[in-house]
């Protein structure tokens, strides 16, 4: 379904430091998906940068092994999410997708847009997300109602309301703030494609016109929005800061690891507020 005998799964292993030797043999267990689901999210940065340079996103597997493993650079729900569904199907994991809402935003009822997984380990499900950006969890997520977990000061939790529909949401020092809503339908990766093509291409779409990069992370979460570069601590203490222009390539290769060539380097840098 995923296109997991197709992956290079040595080279993905190796993109995200995950160790074999030390982090034992890969099963299809809690503990693996655990393992593998914090190294990816802490490893492959999630960035729009294709969709801001008007380029194509594919999401066949041989595409995406070339972009975010081969050449490091990242991507956002659809590809990051579609590259690990591939690892997990490749272990033995049972992986179905699922379609979201975001309501990170506010209450606005939003179209699905996000897209995420969810494994089934010992007839159990979990929430697998590594593709949510700095909001998103650095390990699964119990799929069932009332549940809740900490990672690393971070906390998380699921709620279901009518008709089965689950609620990601996390603690912050005000409260309870639901991230993304989704319906228990399974999706695949043809339905992945469907989404991906609205938010590449859709007048609407939010990733259009302006650089977006984001990185989840233990003690820091950053996100890069446009020339607006935010960090954000467990405590809840935020900072900001404008990149000038002359920053946006430093910050978007040290900040965030992700490679650029010289094409997109410029692409990016016209990209810049400053330069319109």
């Amino acid at each position: 379904m995923w296109s997991g005998d197709e992956l290079d799964l040595d080279a993905y292993l190796a993109r995200i430091g995950y160790d074999a030797g030390r982090g034992g043999e890969l099963r299809p267990d809690l503990a693996t998906l655990t393992a593998l689901h914090r190294a990816h999210v802490l490893a492959v940065p999630f960035e729009n940068l294709d969709v801001a340079l008007g380029r194509e996103v594919p999401l066949d597997l041989k595409s995406l092994q070339a972009k975010l493993v081969d050449r490091r650079r990242g991507g956002y729900c659809y590809e990051h999410n579609s590259l690990f569904a591939a690892a997990l199907e490749r272990i033995g994991f049972t992986v179905a997708g699922r379609g979201a809402r975001n309501r990170s935003r506010g209450p606005a009822l939003t179209p699905v847009t996000h897209a995420l997984l969810v494994v089934s380990v010992e007839g159990e499900p979990w929430l697998a997300d590594v593709g949510f950006g700095w909001q998103g969890p650095l390990e699964p997520v119990p799929l069932r109602d009332g549940a809740r977990v900490e990672q690393d000061g971070w906390t998380f939790g699921i709620g279901v309301e009518d008709e089965g529909v689950h609620v990601l949401r996390a603690l912050r020092p005000q409260g309870w703030t639901d991230l993304y809503a989704f319906a228990p339908q399974a999706l695949y990766p043809g339905d992945f494609t469907v989404l991906n093509h609205y938010s590449s291409s859709h007048p609407l779409s939010r990733f259009l016109g302006q650089v977006v990069a984001q990185q989840p992370g233990t003690d820091t979460r950053r996100a890069l929005v446009r020339d607006t570069l935010t960090t954000l601590r467990p405590d809840g203490a935020a900072e900001e800061r404008v990149v000038a222009v002359d920053d946006l390539i430093t910050v978007l290769e040290a900040d965030f690891g992700i490679e650029l060539d010289a094409e997109e380097r410029a692409g990016l840098e016209r990209l810049h507020p400053s330069s319109a």
